[in-house]
């Protein structure tokens, strides 16, 4: 194997594990944008509710929401930045796998016409 297709062997390999690095991230935000959007929903829900709290500290709860719903915005901004980097990642992989593919049809080519050349000079030594 040449030196070459190793190192485009491994690139491919560190492309792969960058690609669901960013994934991981995006799915990570998503989730958090998700959790902070809930629980902004829960304390409207509870600021309405008569038995709550609310009328003694307002302030708080609109702090609160607030906060949720400030979290939620940052972390879906930060999910699209993940999900412009995936899409990059994804596209040096498919760049990697292709010169991969290409270095690996080379070295088959080598081979076949090194082993052609071989019976070609041992059916010459033979005659």
């Amino acid at each position: 194997m040449s030196a070459r297709r190793e190192r485009l062997r491994k690139l491919v390999t560190v492309q792969e594990q960058l690609k669901a690095l960013h994934e991981a991230r995006r799915a990570g935000l998503l989730s958090e944008a998700a959790n902070a959007d809930t629980e902004a929903r829960a304390l409207m829900e509870r600021f309405d509710d008569p038995d709550s709290l609310s009328s003694l500290f307002p302030d708080l709860y609109h702090r609160r929401i607030a906060d949720a719903l400030t979290r939620r915005d940052v972390r879906l901004e930060s999910a699209k930045v993940e999900a412009g980097l995936v899409a990059k990642a994804t596209a040096r992989t498919n760049m990697v796998e292709r010169a991969y593919r290409d270095a690996r049809r080379q070295d088959e080519r080598q081979q076949s016409d090194r082993e052609r050349l071989d019976i070609i000079e041992q059916k010459r030594t033979a005659e």
